[in-house]
């Protein structure tokens, strides 16, 4: 039986993470190969010219509002944004 490592012998090299998290724009963007509603937000969001790249969750709920998205988008949006958070 392997037994857990001790503290002290744990490494975390934070030296390649980004220095800011991704926009959440751009994280959207990149979910094109998740299942279900959120890649579906990301395939419809890829297609459209006038998605918010660099935009916050708020810029990318007003768009899809604008672009008259059904509830189940809004939905997803509402999921990504807890996803992209736990980032």
């Amino acid at each position: 039986m392997t037994s857990l490592p001790k503290l002290d012998d744990v490494r975390i090299n934070v030296q390649d993470a980004p220095a800011e998290p991704a926009a959440f724009g751009r994280w959207v963007l990149e979910q094109t190969e998740r299942g279900g509603f959120l890649g579906a937000l990301a395939k419809a969001a890829k297609a459209d010219r006038g998605f918010p790249k660099d935009g916050d969750p708020e810029a990318v709920r007003k768009r899809l509002s604008a672009q008259g998205a059904d509830p189940d988008m809004h939905e997803a949006l509402d999921d990504a944004e807890l996803d992209w958070a736990a980032l």
